[in-house]
């Protein structure tokens, strides 16, 4: 039986079985950790242990503010360094 407006189904149809892949797993990511102190030069730096990044800054409580900053905070993330640090390209 078709309805008055001479279609044959009114509604499409709609696939019987859809292929949902898994989303590709994010790889983990490493928990930022920073060595904070001076430079031979006498600047301070904020180091990322990883090598993923870092910074030259003004003064010590500007680095560590970047530091706590990159690392969400945690407590055990941050640490002074008792030698003079270097930033490596």
């Amino acid at each position: 039986m078709r309805p008055k407006d001479g279609r044959a189904n009114p509604i499409p149809s709609m696939p019987r079985s859809l292929d949902v892949s898994a989303p590709a797993p994010v790889p983990a990511r490493l928990p930022l950790d920073f060595l904070v102190g001076q430079s031979a030069e006498g600047h301070w730096l904020a180091v990322e242990t990883h090598g993923l990044c870092g910074g030259i800054f003004r003064t010590r409580r500007d680095a560590l503010t970047y530091a706590a900053a990159e690392t969400g905070r945690r407590p055990d993330a941050v640490r002074l360094a008792s030698a003079p640090l270097a930033l490596v390209p």
